[in-house]
């Protein structure tokens, strides 16, 4: 039996699966709200108090830079390490990932059917370099090196660089944020959760469209990014479509900042729990442009695949993926 899990800041999910013939079959699946817990220990022994099971192997994938195998949660008050791991579940073989590498362990085993294409003018994959781009809680970026045989997967804390404003309207925002953070504005801080409700409130500060009370009051009871994704998809808000339209953009310029920076032939794969549900957005040209939006490398990047997943558990399977490929 193998424990495996995706570890973010808004939420966790625990799973258990065993080995048949037939391939892996999963036992329990439960979401928690990370939150709710002190540490994974406890959420550990919650979700493991009502089965009478041997654990063999546990892989989870955590949002935050994994440093000699432990992990300090980026966005979450928790040390995750092997070793307390280990004890609470009684198994020796213990790995946690980073959320970004697990993720991407997960796109080597998934279907086509689970990627939409994005680039129009794509040519058909070629083996080589992938980029991963993934905006939720937080931005998570990996590359994952083609060399002439497999794949060899490297995290990355890529989402916490520079953010590079392109033009008036984003230099205005680069200068509002500024004040927010202190002077250092990453690209995190504004492809996730929280990014999109900067981007909205920056809008409204500088009165780009009339407020709508129906969307404030909804913020105020609900996650404001989600509120504000769903009218801007629906198109009933102009301050939430425009938030989408210029969160695409920069989504855009940033994959295509990672793409040059890895020459991902394969493709560059978004994933993350934002792309699919505002993929309308995502689809409308915005985040394309962004993408182009390269100067004298335009061209280089035109025929790129860029796909958007759309299977939520990828994180989850790819710790899977993972412990199946350890030699145990």
């Amino acid at each position: 039996m193998v424990l495996v899990g995706d570890v973010g800041g808004t939420k966790t999910i625990l799973a258990l699966y065993e080995k048949s013939n037939a391939g892996w079959n999963r036992i329990k699946k439960t979401l928690y709200a990370s939150a709710d817990f002190e540490s994974v220990i406890g959420l550990l022994k919650s979700f493991l108090s009502d089965a009478d099971i041997v654990v063999d192997s546990v892989c989870m994938g955590v949002a935050g830079p994994i440093v000699d195998g432990d992990c300090v949660a980026t966005n979450l008050p928790w040390v995750l390490k092997r070793k307390d791991i280990g004890a609470a579940v009684n198994s020796s073989n213990v790995w946690l990932l980073n959320d970004l590498e697990a993720t991407a362990w997960g796109l080597l085993s998934l279907p086509e059917a689970d990627f939409v294409e994005l680039n129009p003018n794509a040519v058909p994959a070629q083996i080589g370099n992938i980029a991963v781009v993934a905006a939720g809680t937080g931005l998570g970026e990996a590359i994952m090196m083609w060399d002439g045989k497999s794949h060899h997967i490297i995290a990355t804390e890529g989402g916490h660089a520079d953010f590079a404003p392109t033009d008036q309207q984003q230099i205005g925002l680069l200068s509002h944020l500024m004040q927010k953070y202190e002077g250092h504005v990453s690209y995190e801080r504004l492809l996730s959760g929280n990014g999109l409700v900067n981007i909205y409130n920056y809008l409204k500060k500088i009165q780009f469209a009339p407020i709508q009370a129906s969307t404030e009051q909804q913020m105020l009871n609900n996650d404001p990014a989600a509120v504000i994704g769903g009218a801007g998809v629906e198109g009933s808000d102009k301050l939430c479509v425009e938030a989408l339209n210029l969160f695409c953009k920069i989504y855009g310029a940033e994959s295509g900042n990672l793409a040059l920076k890895c020459l991902p032939k394969t493709g560059v794969y978004l994933a993350g729990g934002i792309a699919a549900k505002i993929l309308p957005a995502i689809k409308n040209g915005e985040f394309m442009k962004g993408f182009f939006n390269k100067g004298r490398s335009k061209s280089l990047l035109e025929t790129i695949p860029v796909k958007a997943c759309v299977n939520q558990d990828v994180a989850l399977l790819g710790t899977l993926n993972f412990i199946e490929n350890q030699n145990i």
